[in-house]
């Protein structure tokens, strides 16, 4: 990726679809080593992450994950999962961030030089074009270098840049023997905020 020292970029992170295509290239991502290798790339004025949660269930796997991003930079956004049962009697969980996530893209279009979009979905296609028409620069991260490609070829061709996951994996992956995002999320450590980063601050408002 290349550097633009004073554009102000944010991250719209699907956590689902990155979570998927880094299982696929088989590492863990270190959320703060991705937060520190786009904030020395321009003004990181704001990452958002994206999930759905099962509300009525004792204990979600991933709120150790959540409550850590929440506490060291990142601006969460959740929503209810939906749970179903498919014809064939299988439960299922459904929990699509697509428009929360397209919103807040819009939104800060106009306040935004650079807006890196963590997710293949062919779906975010429009938005993309959408959003360059209004002179915002468009990157997306995901990865063609599983067994099925994770990005949709529209939207990595509309996207003003694409970031192939694979290559930018040594600085980001998390080393198994180091720190535990849920155990810094438990102390309360404040970690390196980037949501005050120059810029302004986007937070959703209440």
């Amino acid at each position: 990726m290349i550097s633009y020292p004073s554009e102000r970029i944010a991250l719209f992170i699907d956590g689902s679809n990155l979570f998927a295509a880094a299982r696929g290239l088989g590492f863990d991502i270190d959320y703060k080593r991705l937060l520190e290798e786009f904030a020395s790339k321009g003004r990181l004025v704001r990452a958002y992450y994206y999930t759905a949660l099962i509300d009525d269930q004792e204990y979600s796997p991933l709120r150790p994950l959540v409550d850590w991003l929440d506490y060291n930079g990142y601006t969460v956004v959740t929503k209810p999962a939906k749970e179903f049962t498919d014809a064939m009697g299988r439960r299922k969980v459904k929990g699509n961030m697509d428009i929360e996530l397209a919103v807040d893209v819009m939104e800060l279009s106009a306040r935004l030089d650079h807006a890196v979009i963590f997710s293949g979905d062919g779906d975010f296609r429009s938005l993309v074009e959408a959003v360059q028409r209004r002179g915002l620069r468009v990157s997306v991260v995901s990865t063609m270098r599983t067994a099925q490609p994770m990005v949709a070829d529209e939207l990595r061709r509309q996207a003003d840049n694409f970031i192939e996951l694979a290559d930018i994996a040594p600085r980001i992956m998390r080393d198994h023997g180091g720190r535990d995002h849920g155990r810094d999320a438990q102390q309360g450590a404040p970690g390196n905020n980037f949501a005050t980063a120059p810029g302004g601050d986007f937070r959703r408002p209440a």
